[in-house]
Parts: structure tokens; sequence; C-alpha cells
């Protein structure tokens, strides 16, 4: 069974180039961490993922560094000292107020809100290039590192590319006519076949590996005549930031055995009540 003790966490905040700040440590005092509650959900489109974090009794250092333009947060959380990177994004929300005798610091962020939002790119290639190179120039203009999947392939485009515009745009202009698909996952741009992962990992969904609960069966409808409905399952399982949206995973359950791709998941947690949580909606693979 996942173990439930010993928690961890680690949430950082700063501005890129400038001064940062990390809480989630014990304190020497009381050996007790700053109050967090967290929700990140994260999906399998070309869309950003998300969290809402609150944090208690922050210092005003703290909330400066955080209400700075374009402040970047990063949280990691696991047990003993593994703790996965769960989500890094930009702040895109952050509200402070009174909870009892408490703080209450309430923080929204986006993955790749900045790369997504500023990023406009001009690029021109005469004679035949590659859609790799492509993808490569736009990351690099983006200012975001760029992982490609295990067998992901590439086109050409034998009378050279031109674009400007919005970085958004050049991806999907880049990875659709060669059957490729682009996302941002912490912080990373990630490209792969459409409807494929980025490694051939599987993880291990089961009793003994913290699956709580009977899976639910799920049913999605095509989107057009030529598609066929998919079935999934989703399953809840004690926290997991290793498993992300894409990876394969196997479930092993009375109910159901079998392997299946993720498609979206949600980590929930809060350090001082309750089970950290993840729940991960899965289809056929």
């Amino acid at each position: 069974m996942a173990i439930q003790f010993d928690r961890q966490y680690r949430f950082s905040a700063g501005k890129a180039g400038g001064a940062t700040f990390e809480v989630g440590q014990e304190n020497a005092d009381d050996k007790a961490a700053l109050h967090i509650y967290f929700n990140v959900q994260k999906v399998d489109v070309e869309s950003a993922n998300t969290s809402k974090i609150t944090l208690w009794n922050l210092n005003k250092t703290h909330l400066a560094t955080l209400n700075e333009k374009d402040c970047i947060v990063t949280l990691k959380a696991g047990y003993n000292s593994t703790m996965p990177l769960i989500f890094v994004g930009a702040v895109s929300h952050i509200e402070t107020t009174s909870d009892g005798a408490d703080r209450m610091t309430q923080i929204e962020a986006i993955d790749g809100r900045i790369e997504l939002r500023d990023t406009y790119v001009s690029l021109s290639y005469k004679g035949k290039i590659s859609a790799k190179k492509v993808i490569e120039a736009v990351a690099g203009q983006m200012g975001i590192p760029v992982t490609f999947s295990y067998n992901a392939t590439f086109g050409d485009y034998p009378n050279g590319f031109a674009f400007v515009g919005a970085g958004k745009t050049a991806l999907d202009k880049a990875c659709v006519p060669t059957g490729l698909a682009w996302e941002i996952q912490n912080g990373i741009l990630q490209v792969k076949k459409r409807g494929d992962t980025m490694s051939r990992e599987v993880f291990l969904i089961s009793p003994d590996s913290g699956l709580i609960g009977i899976p639910r069966k799920l049913t999605e409808g095509a989107e057009n005549d030529l598609d066929k409905p998919k079935h999934g399952w989703e399953v809840i399982y004690f926290l997991n930031g290793a498993v992300g949206v894409g990876d394969y995973i196997k479930i092993e359950s009375e109910t159901v055995t079998g392997y299946f791709r993720v498609h979206t998941v949600e980590h929930d947690g809060d350090n001082i009540e309750g089970d950290w949580l993840s729940t991960a909606k899965v289809y056929e693979v």
C-alpha cells in the first residue's frame, strides 16, 4: 500500500532571474511545515495545465515576491525524500485574506502562461527544412526547453517554412501536418505522435501500489462519424506525481485489468488533514 505518512512538499516562487523563496521544510521549533492545500489539473490536449494552491501565514517578503509580475511557482510533493515535480507555472491570480487568526493566500497559476501569452516568433527558411528543426526554432524563440517522444517522426517541408505570429500557432502549423501533437508539461514543451506517449514506461496502479476503491467506467462519444467511442476508467490512488498525462498505466483490480493511457490527471492534497490523492481518467490503448 502506498505510504501516506511522512508526507513532504516543497513550494518555491520567484521571478525568472530574480530572488526566490521556498517553504515546506519542517519548522525547527514545532516540526510542522507551513499549512498548504493544492489542486493541480493536467490535461492531454494543447491547452495549459492549471493549479490552485493555498498557503497559510506566508511572511511579507513571500507575499511581495508572489505579487511580482510573472512570478513562477513550483510545487513538489511526495513521501519521505521522494518528491516528484507536480507543477510549474506563472501566477495568474493571487489573493490574501484572513482565516480566523491566520493569513490565507490563494494562488492560481498556469503552466506555460508566459510563453503562450507573450511569445511571437518569426521564422523563414528556404529550401527543404525538417519539421523537427522548425519546432526547435520555435521553442528557442519561446525560451522553453523541448523534448521529443521516443518514437516521434518528422517530415520535411520541401519548399521551406515561413511564419510570423504567436508561438502557439507556429507550433500548430509545424506539428499538425506531420501527425504530431504538442503540450507544455511542467514548463517543458513536449512533442509526440498524436494520441501516443512520451516514453515506453508503464506505471502499475493496483491496491498494493495505492489504488483506492473501485475504478469507475467511462465512455466518451465519438467526435465525428469516422471516430469510435473511447472506453476507459476513472481511477483514484494515493498521490503519485510521477504519473503524468499521456503516460501508460496498467490497472490491476477486481473489476478491471489492462493497459491504458492517461488522458487527464488531478492531484489534490492538504498537509494538515485528509489523504493526498491523484485522480486519473484513462482510456484503452
